[in-house]
């Protein structure tokens, strides 16, 4: 079976071939590459016209919803305010109408100042800063070449970034690994700084240098991470880290967030200041002129660039790896390591064909972190759901979650869902053959492979499922689901399971997966999972599906969930299941290949701009968010929706705009995450005395719990408005100050009404005052009196109106 059209989507662009720094850990001037040497200084504009219309030219030829560029040197600061201007202004200008751009600069931090985050935020440019941790750590690389410290100039950096002011463009922290280091000292400065996200980079070495290991340690990076992991989980994940969320995220079988991990193609080529294509930096490790491509931008097009037998290599997965790595049972979360820590001379001229140098440190990481993961708890065993504290109660409160506090509600929508599958069991399906056949399937296989399981029972819609088995509203389905259940959980676990699923009105459902569409008249089928995909018998036929059939049309009535993969984010567009009709709205029938590839180009622009402008709010939805399904709107409107009873999934109608997009997004996402609050704790008198109260954007009076989530989701809308207004120009501004003033109004009022409505319990008192911190911390910010003027008049006017209609009423 063909594979599908290579890509690059990653740019690095070198602005400047030099660094103000000299640290001695460097990988462009301190290892075995000195190419950097015959480079020009400066990138010429020149070559930033011609590598941005290549990075166009291949956009267009691909349809890339995004592109991804990151500003970088040597130093990139030093190439200076108007160079890096022109670098942005070409890039936006040949983007323009062929995909998103995502713009980065990563930086040492010494030379950064408000002239340049001015810049940076005119241009949409994200900074990222690299720092080894407290000035003892820092200090024992990063310093000038006289010797002295750079730590004091990189925090205030820092701090520059982490003020209110230039907080959007903070991208994160980057810290390269030094195992003479105190680890928990490296973690607590970096930590105190409060970073959007932070990583921790294992130095560069191959087998030839391979990296240091005091005396004799077999795995003293593991050991070192693992240090930090653990103090990490004691503090409640307080910031994103790539390193561990990428292992987490690829032991459940989603791709990695960084090219040292996973097996996910590479697509990340390097631009030099000379026009030269290269291969990752990383591989200056190697040898001389490793990264060399023999290519530029003058004569080159990127498509020539993906044939170079470097870049073809890691483009095949596991088939490029070792035969070790090929064998190893971590292998789909390791990805062999980083392609240029492969690296051996040796006697046979080995090249990349090796595990990593760091091979024993991985697969200690990565165990460590698999084993620590919470044990999930027996279908059978009482529910014991944590405390509203342990869930982030402040944090939450205040509109926000980070990754830790949102992953946590998902933990225990994960312990939920096991109950309500096993209530399942115990109450309609014991004496269902093929049932208790699946049940013990799904026992055995949560013992031996219980991420699979976990997988599977997050999926959002489960739970819909399960309660209309449970209440009567869907008799007879229970059986069926279980074998559902643990077919989708035989094939994603691999080993050969055969599961045989009772098929209604000719659909076999997988959840998760897809359905394949049957023969009306056909009963059950038998499904089982083999090494190169899985095999479906019924009715006298077999499908055979292969595990990279992504694209409708390859087997026919076989329609998989499309999944959108994102930097940072996983989503799957859910228009397969029957049950996910469990939102207000109609769902919409199964999408074309273009509706499909405009959602993917959508999503990809409103995770772009959630990233650069609500970044409190992205690693929540990163870590909650993992279904979008698509909806019907009648007559053309724009709807969205959240169900109660499917944690982890928004329905939408796509919008207008991809901005529209990512307002629905954070929007639908706040009914997520407090409903799953509520599913744990009483925050208001369910009878809430019977009363109904006003709702500033309703005509219609509101029951306690909808005046709540109204207001829960309207922080972010009001937040929304509040940032585009400063990150638009001309009329789009003004507009959108128009929606912050209304929003911000609105939003205080309904704080106001639930603040005196006498049906809070205390910790629902505590939960809507710490809503009111952040309307409050919103009321200072200007607004032009035309603005505050009309959203002062629209309140009043419809609070007068809803007196009237609450005078006829009564």
């Amino acid at each position: 079976m063909d594979r599908p059209p290579l890509s690059l989507s990653q740019f690095v662009l070198k602005m400047h071939s030099r660094c103000d720094l000299a640290c001695d850990h460097c990988y462009v001037y301190e290892h075995a590459d000195t190419s950097w040497r015959g480079r020009p200084k400066v990138v010429s504009e020149e070559i930033l016209a011609r590598s941005a219309e290549r990075i166009a030219e291949h956009a267009r030829a691909h349809r890339l919803p995004e592109v991804h560029v990151v500003l970088h040197g040597g130093e990139p600061l030093l190439a200076g305010p108007a160079r890096l201007r022109t670098a942005a202004e070409e890039l936006y200008r040949a983007l323009d109408g062929v995909s998103a751009l995502d713009l980065r600069i990563h930086t040492n931090g010494v030379l950064l100042s408000e002239r340049f985050c001015e810049l940076f935020t005119e241009l949409g440019i994200k900074v990222g800063v690299s720092l080894d941790g407290d000035r003892a750590s820092n200090d024992r690389h990063r310093r000038y070449a006289d010797g002295r410290s750079s730590h004091a100039q990189v925090l205030k950096a820092v701090e520059l970034l982490s003020g209110p002011r230039y907080r959007h463009l903070f991208a994160g922290l980057l810290c390269t690994i030094d195992i003479e280091n105190d680890p928990v000292a490296v973690y607590e400065a970096l930590v105190a700084l409060d970073p959007p996200r932070m990583d921790f980079l294992l130095p560069h070495a191959t087998w030839d240098v391979p990296p240091p290991r005091p005396q004799g340690s077999p795995t003293p990076y593991a050991d070192w991470l693992d240090v930090i992991h653990r103090r990490w989980e004691a503090d409640g994940r307080p910031v994103p880290v790539r390193v561990f969320d990428s292992v987490e995220r690829t032991l459940r079988g989603e791709s990695s967030l960084t090219e040292s991990l996973g097996l996910a193609p590479a697509d990340l080529v390097v631009i030099e200041t000379d026009g030269s294509f290269e291969q990752a930096d990383s591989l200056k490790t190697a040898y001389e002129d490793a990264p060399a491509t023999g290519m530029d931008v003058f004569t080159h097009s990127l498509d020539e660039v993906l044939g170079h037998p470097g870049l073809l290599a890691r483009q095949q997965g596991i088939e490029e790896l070792a035969e070790p790595c090929r064998a190893c049972p971590v292998v789909t979360s390791c990805g062999g390591g980083l392609y240029a820590h492969r690296y051996r001379t040796g006697s046979g001229g080995s090249g990349f064909d090796n595990p990593s140098v760091f091979c024993a440190d991985l697969m200690e990481l990565i165990v460590n972190i698999r084993d620590r993961a919470p044990a999930a708890p027996s279908p059978t065993a009482d529910a014991v759901g944590p405390t509203l504290a342990d869930l982030g109660l402040d944090e939450l409160a205040k509109g926000f979650g980070g990754a830790g506090t949102v992953g946590r509600l998902a933990e225990s929508q994960l312990d939920l869902g096991r109950h309500l599958l096993a209530a399942v069991h115990e109450r309609g399906a014991r004496a269902d053959r093929l049932a208790s056949a699946a049940w013990e399937l799904l026992v055995d296989l949560d013992t031996s492979l219980p991420a699979v399981v976990d997988a599977a029972v997050a999926h959002p819609y489960l739970r819909p499922w399960a309660l209309r088995a449970l209440d009567g509203r869907a008799p007879g389905t229970a059986g069926q689901g279980l074998a559902e259940i643990a077919a989708a959980c035989a094939l994603r676990a691999r080993r050969g399971d055969h599961v045989t699923v009772p098929v209604r009105e000719g659909l076999l459902r997988l959840p998760g997966l897809g359905t394949v569409s049957l023969p009306g008249d056909t009963e059950q089928a038998e499904v089982a999972a083999g090494r190169d995909g899985f095999t479906v018998r019924a009715a006298g036929r077999c499908l055979e599906i292969g595990w990279d059939s992504g694209a409708d049309g390859l087997v026919r009535g076989w329609r998989p969930v499309r999944l959108v993969e994102l930097p940072g984010w996983t989503v799957a567009l859910e228009d397969t299941d029957p049950m996910r009709d469990s939102h207000q709205w109609p769902v919409s029938d199964r999408l074309s290949h273009d509706e499909a590839k405009l959602w993917s180009e959508d999503l990809a622009e409103a995770w772009s701009l959630i990233g650069r402008e609500l970044p409190a709010y992205a690693p929540g939805v990163a870590a909650g968010l993992r279904t979008v399904t698509p909806l019907h709107a009648p007559g053309g409107s724009d709807v969205s929706a959240a169900s109660r009873e499917a944690f982890g999934a928004i329905g939408a109608a796509r919008p207008a705009t991809p901005d529209l997009l990512a307002l629905l997004i954070v929007h639908e996402f706040q009914h997520v995450k407090l409903g799953a609050v509520l599913d744990s704790h009483d925050l208001y008198d369910p009878d809430g005395g019977g009363r109904l109260f006003y709702a500033p954007w309703r005509d219609d009076p509101r029951p306690l719990d909808g005046l709540l989530q109204g207001t829960y989701a309207h922080l972010a809308v009001t937040d929304f408005w509040r940032v585009r207004r400063l990150a638009t120009q001309g009329p789009a501004a003004r507009a959108a100050e128009a929606q912050f003033a209304r929003w911000r109004e609105q939003t205080a009022a309904a704080v106001d009404e639930l603040a005196g409505s006498g049906a809070l319990t205390p910790l629902g008192e505590r939960f809507v005052s710490g809503m009111g911190e952040t309307v409050a911390s919103w009321a200072a910010e200007k607004v032009s009196p035309a603005a505050l003027a009309e959203a002062g008049r629209a309140a009043a006017d419809h609070r007068a109106a809803w007196n009237a209609a609450a005078s006829v009423r009564t």
